[in-house]
């Protein structure tokens, strides 16, 4: 008689899961412990990503997803600065909670030297000389980043070394 043995791929499928199952299985978790927090900051992400897609009219793919959760996070550290120009520690509590909530999400963030070293990478492949190239750049490096990175965080970099 032979034994039929079942991988344990629930390990694996968690890790390659996408971005958008990984945020309705955290909403279903929220729901049933309860936080407020991470069910509406979820909720809004998931709203945001179902509306694109319903003015698109296509299905996005991962790269589109991280992007608008990207957008997300900048609407709430924008939030978060009138916040605390404003002097409302409520409001900058609740923004820096949502962000912490959307951050977990996206992919570990590139540091300043790994940012630096792919741009120098695009500059070069782009065969940039002035920052009149920075669009060339541009195109060639944000398919690489990918939502590692915020794109005015990118292009500060370009700049800084276009400039040089």
């Amino acid at each position: 008689m032979r034994t039929i043995r079942y991988l344990n791929t629930s390990t694996r499928y968690n890790e390659t899961m996408d971005t958008k199952v990984k945020l309705k299985n955290a909403l279903k978790e929220a729901m049933r412990a309860g936080d407020e927090v991470k069910k509406c900051t979820v909720r809004m992400a998931l709203a945001a990503i179902k509306q694109v897609e319903i003015d698109r009219q296509v299905s996005l793919d991962e790269a589109a997803v991280l992007a608008i959760l990207q957008k997300e996070i900048k609407m709430r550290r924008e939030a978060l600065e009138e916040a605390r120009q404003a002097n409302r520690p409520d409001l900058v509590a609740e923004a820096e909670a949502e962000i912490a909530v959307v951050n977990a999400f996206l992919p570990q963030a590139f540091s300043a030297d790994e940012l630096k070293s792919l741009a120098e990478a695009a500059i070069a492949e782009a065969g940039a000389a002035s920052p009149a190239d920075m669009g060339k750049v541009m195109k060639l490096l944000m398919p690489r980043i990918q939502g590692r990175a915020p794109g005015d965080q990118v292009s500060q970099v370009v700049r800084q070394l276009l400039q040089k």
